[in-house]
C-alpha cells in the first residue's frame, strides 16, 4: 500500500530544491513524517507474555500533521468532550469565507486564522446576546478549525459546536433556546464580516484583499441536532485528523497520486490524480503555523470559567427534567500492545530514546 511517507521519501528532495524558504512548520512536518516510526526517535522493546518472544516498536514522530499518529488522540479528545457534554438541544454552526479570500488567507495564516477565530466568536455571542433571540450574557461554545476540502483542496472555515442555551447576567438561570434554532445564520454572516476586515486593516492587509469580498454575503451555516454528540462525533476527526489518511490513497505510478473522495451527499468513492509535488503542495498548506491552536473554547465551555459543568448540568435539568438527558458515554478501550506472533498482551522490557525525539503541539 501505498503512504503519505512513500511520497514525502520520493519527492520531498524535488519539492524542496523548488521551494527553498519554506515556513518552518512545513520543514519540520516534511521531516517528521519522513521519519516516523523508522527508528529516528527511538524505539521501545516489548516482551510477550504468553510466548516470550521480544518485539522492537519504533516510536512515532507525535507531529499534528501526521497521518500515522493521531487515531487514539482523537477517541480520547471525544471521550472527555462527550463526558462534559451539556444536555438539551445543540447547534452545529460553520462559518466560511468566500473563495476570493482564500489567498490572502493561505499567504497569512496566522493572523487570518485568529482574526476568523475573533470575528465568528464575536458574532455568535453578539447575536445571543439580544433579547429576541437568547438574552444571554454567557454563551458557551466550542470551534474548530477545519482548513481542507475533500480534494486538497484550501477551503478554510470554523465548526463551532454551540450548546443551545446560556446564562442570565447574574448567572443564577439558565436560558434556553429553541430547540431548532440559536440565532439567525443571515444576521451573524454581515457581523462576522465586518470584524473580519477591521482584523485585516489592523494588520495592514486590506490592500492584498480583492475589494469585492465585502460587498458578498458571508456563507455561515446552522444545524440543530437534539443532543451534543452528533456534533461531536462528527467533528472529533477534524481535531486530530490530517488533510489526507494512508487509506485514501490509492497508488503512486509515474510521478502520479491517485487518491479517493466523496462527493457531498454521495457515499460512492472516485478518484482524483495529482502530480506528486502539487500533492505534497496541497497537503502541506494545510500544515497551521507553529503552536496555533485550532481547537478553543469559549464562555462557559471555557476552562476558566468559574461556574462548573455539573452546576450547568443541574441548571438544565432541573428546568427540563425529561426532555434532556444526556447520552451514556463509553471509554475508549485502552491501547494495549499485543504480540505479532500469537495475539497475547505484551509488556514493556525497556524504552529508548534518542537525540531525534520531538514533541510537537497538537491543539
Amino acid at each position: 500500500m501505498t503512504t503519505i511517507t512513500d511520497i514525502f521519501n520520493a519527492f520531498a528532495p524535488e519539492y524542496l530544491e523548488r521551494y527553498p524558504n519554506l515556513p518552518t512548520s512545513h520543514q519540520q512536518t516534511i521531516s517528521a513524517i519522513q521519519h516516523c516510526r523508522t527508528g529516528h526517535y527511538g524505539h521501545s522493546l516489548y516482551q510477550c507474555h504468553h510466548c516470550g518472544t521480544q518485539h522492537r516498536v519504533n516510536h512515532a514522530c507525535g507531529n499534528r500533521h501526521c497521518p500515522q499518529c493521531q487515531h487514539h488522540k482523537t477517541q480520547q479528545w471525544l471521550h472527555k468532550q462527550l463526558a462534559n457534554q451539556l444536555p438539551g438541544p445543540h447547534f452545529l454552526i460553520t462559518f466560511t469565507v468566500p473563495e476570493t479570500l482564500r489567498p490572502a488567507i493561505r499567504s497569512h495564516q496566522r493572523i487570518a486564522y485568529q482574526a476568523m477565530f475573533k470575528a465568528s466568536s464575536y458574532a455568535l455571542k453578539r447575536l445571543a446576546q439580544d433579547e429576541r433571540f437568547l438574552g444571554t450574557h454567557l454563551p458557551g461554545f466550542t470551534g474548530i478549525l477545519h482548513t481542507w476540502g475533500r480534494q486538497l483542496q484550501y477551503h478554510p472555515h470554523i465548526h463551532y459546536i454551540v450548546p443551545g442555551g446560556g446564562l442570565s447576567k447574574d448567572r443564577a438561570a439558565w436560558l434556553p433556546s429553541r430547540a431548532n434554532f440559536f440565532v439567525p445564520v443571515k444576521a451573524l454572516s454581515p457581523i462576522y464580516r465586518a470584524v473580519f476586515k477591521h482584523e485585516m486593516a489592523i494588520a495592514g492587509l486590506l490592500n492584498r484583499i480583492n475589494p469585492q469580498v465585502w460587498t458578498i454575503p458571508w456563507n455561515v451555516h446552522s444545524q440543530a441536532n437534539p443532543n451534543g454528540a452528533t456534533s461531536l462525533q462528527y467533528l472529533a476527526p477534524y481535531v486530530f485528523k490530517v488533510a489526507i489518511s494512508n487509506s485514501r490513497i490509492v497508488s503512486l505510478q509515474d510521478r502520479t497520486v491517485t487518491f479517493t473522495y466523496s462527493k457531498p451527499g454521495s457515499a460512492r468513492p472516485r478518484t482524483t490524480h495529482l502530480d506528486a509535488v502539487e500533492f505534497i503542495r496541497r497537503f502541506l498548506q494545510h500544515v497551521l503555523p507553529e503552536g496555533f491552536m485550532k481547537v478553543r473554547h469559549f464562555g462557559f465551555m471555557n476552562t476558566r470559567c468559574a461556574i462548573p459543568i455539573d452546576t450547568l448540568r443541574l441548571m438544565i435539568l432541573t428546568r427540563h427534567p425529561v426532555a434532556c438527558q444526556t447520552p451514556d458515554v463509553e471509554a475508549p478501550a485502552p491501547v494495549r500492545a499485543s504480540c505479532p506472533t500469537c495475539g497475547a498482551p505484551m509488556r514493556l522490557v525497556m524504552r529508548r530514546w534518542t537525540a531525534n525525539q520531538a514533541f510537537f503541539d497538537t491543539g
